[in-house]
């Protein structure tokens, strides 16, 4: 009976060390698709790809995807190892996966004759796209519609998607709209529209809807909306919006009545300097740090440094937003 008691114990042992032990990996590959989607938004696809194939090796089928991607950015076409990063996202139902493997013909590696064997051909991956997108936009999925979209050049999924609430839509669409498409019978009236989907997409949670609908509310004179979306896209932690927000409340363009506060525009800046990965916004904060410092105080530079030190603790990474496909 001892005998029997102890090999039960040893069994529930065993066995709870082995759920401990899967939830400490499982932990470590969040973690690191986490940092590898960083890197990855921040333009640092060479440094992303160690997490993401982390990751991937878990069976994440979303960091399959960005793995994909990031190796196909650094090597300016598919590899056969993107290749293989984007299949098993596909087979693990991943449409943008299998969007991306049904582009296939237009990549550089049939130029340069020395792409990987298919498994699946493109046409063979962009109908199992179509399928599975269409499967999802039946079930009301906005993001899917926008797919469909992306798969079929169907302008009506694009304004489904809009009409649905994916924020990314709506601000392609308005995008689309300030730029001439479509029909109006005034330009006030293609205004309004412009309007009206800029402001779905910030109030949905896109930076750059946000950025463009204050840009909006500015030709108005709205300065208090101005300022508003201004500082909510720099919440956020959107490049553009982080840089331009810290370089208002350090003076430029007072006529926007932005208060001028020292230690936040020096911390705003400080932090683009994080983004050596390419965007170009680092060379712009390298130059108009100097510029704040000289108007501060040694005191109020170490408090802003103790603000960034907070901010990346507790504000999301820094991001270019890149979009997904």
């Amino acid at each position: 009976m001892l005998k029997m008691k102890n090999a039960v114990c040893i069994a529930l042992s065993t066995l709870f060390f082995s759920f401990v032990a899967q939830a400490e990996v499982s932990t470590q590959q969040v973690k690191a698709k986490e940092k590898g989607i960083e890197l990855y938004n921040q333009f640092k696809a060479i440094s992303a790809v160690p997490y993401l194939k982390a990751a991937a090796e878990g069976g994440d089928r979303e960091a399959q995807y960005y793995l994909g991607e990031a190796l196909r950015k650094n090597n300016k076409y598919i590899t056969p190892e993107a290749q293989s990063a984007y299949e098993a996202s596909a087979r693990q139902g991943d449409i943008y996966a299998m969007i991306r493997l049904s582009q296939r013909n237009n990549d550089l590696c049939v130029e340069m004759n020395n792409c990987s064997g298919e498994k699946k051909s493109p046409n063979e991956w962009s109908k199992s796209a179509l399928e599975a997108a269409t499967k999802e936009a039946e079930k009301g999925d906005a993001e899917a519609m926008y797919l469909m979209y992306r798969i079929t050049g169907d302008d009506k999924w694009f304004e489904k998607s809009a009409d649905g609430g994916f924020a990314l839509a709506q601000y392609y669409l308005a995008a689309d709209y300030r730029e001439g498409k479509g029909f109006f019978l005034t330009p006030s009236k293609r205004a309004e529209m412009v309007e009206r989907w800029m402001k779905a997409s910030a109030e949905g949670g896109n930076p750059q809807g946000m950025l463009a609908y204050a840009a909006i509310q500015g030709r108005k004179k709205d300065w208090e909306q101005f300022r508003s979306w201004n500082e909510k896209a720099a919440m956020t932690g959107y490049v553009s919006a982080v840089y331009g927000y810290g370089s208002y409340l350090a003076g430029q363009s007072p006529e926007y009545g932005f208060k001028e506060d020292l230690v936040t525009a020096y911390a705003s800046i400080s932090w683009v300097l994080e983004l050596d990965g390419g965007g170009g916004m680092r060379e712009f904060a390298q130059d108009e740090l100097p510029e704040i410092a000289a108007k501060m105080t040694g005191e109020q530079i170490e408090k802003s440094k103790k603000t960034l030190t907070e901010w990346k603790a507790t504000r999301p990474p820094l991001s270019f937003f890149p979009d997904k496909l």
